[in-house]
């Protein structure tokens, strides 16, 4: 049974050789470790294996975990949809929110940042395939929406994040994230990353563009669904 330190090792490889396919620098394509129903040890052999950027969905089993790995010196991602009830949880403990998809949520984490930790990295998450079960801003309305929120104070609008709608087809993987891609390159901020791509699909998703790969299944292994 392959460890955790196993699997990273091929994702890498993986990343690496999407990388290379499409003659991009592997450094410009960053791992960001999906860490959501998994206890606090896998996160610690993750660690041990190199990894350092955590991407979380549910916000007290996130707490909870930071708390026990306060030790370790990780980066912290909330990827999952937002509460307006959340915001300053989220604002007060994590570096990144990949998952704003709404002015108001946007509004509360500017304010509710600490005035002592650097500004929150914001990926505006956009519901490219159209999905009704799918957070995101739709395409017409991200224009608007970005451009309100990198005026923002204490948040620093890095660029997009999505979830399209899944498949085995490659071309229609590219598609999507292609989209996403020239959605970000419409926007004419200085946007530099696109969190986009993962297990089944991150070759599709670096050969697009992608800056952020989140994976988790690959990683870990499969979701524990009794979990929250």
């Amino acid at each position: 049974m392959s460890t955790i330190a196993d699997n990273v090792t091929q994702v890498s490889s993986r990343i690496h050789a999407a990388a290379v396919a499409v003659h991009r620098d592997e450094h410009s394509v960053q791992l960001l470790a999906v860490s959501k129903t998994k206890p606090a040890e896998a996160v610690r052999e993750a660690y041990a294996a190199g990894i350092r950027d955590f991407g979380e969905n549910y916000l007290q089993e996130a707490l909870g975990k930071q708390l026990e790995l306060a030790d370790l010196p990780l980066i912290w991602h909330f990827i999952g949809p937002i509460q307006s009830n959340k915001t300053r949880a989220i604002a007060e403990h994590f570096a990144w929110v990949h998952s704003v998809d709404r002015l108001k949520i946007a509004q509360r984490l500017s304010e509710q940042r600490p005035a002592d930790l650097p500004p929150l990295n914001i990926c505006i998450q956009v519901n490219v395939s159209g999905e009704a079960s799918k957070s995101g801003c739709t395409p017409a309305d991200l224009p608007a929406l970005a451009n309100a929120i990198s005026q923002l104070p204490r948040l620093k609008l890095r660029g997009l994040m999505a979830i399209p709608e899944p498949t085995e087809d490659r071309a229609a993987q590219d598609a999507a994230f292609a989209a996403v891609k020239n959605l970000q390159a419409g926007l004419n901020l200085p946007l530099d990353t696109l969190s986009m791509g993962m297990s089944h699909d991150l070759e599709s998703a670096v050969a697009m563009g992608a800056t952020w790969v989140r994976i988790g299944t690959a990683l870990f292994g499969a979701r524990d669904y009794s979990q929250p």
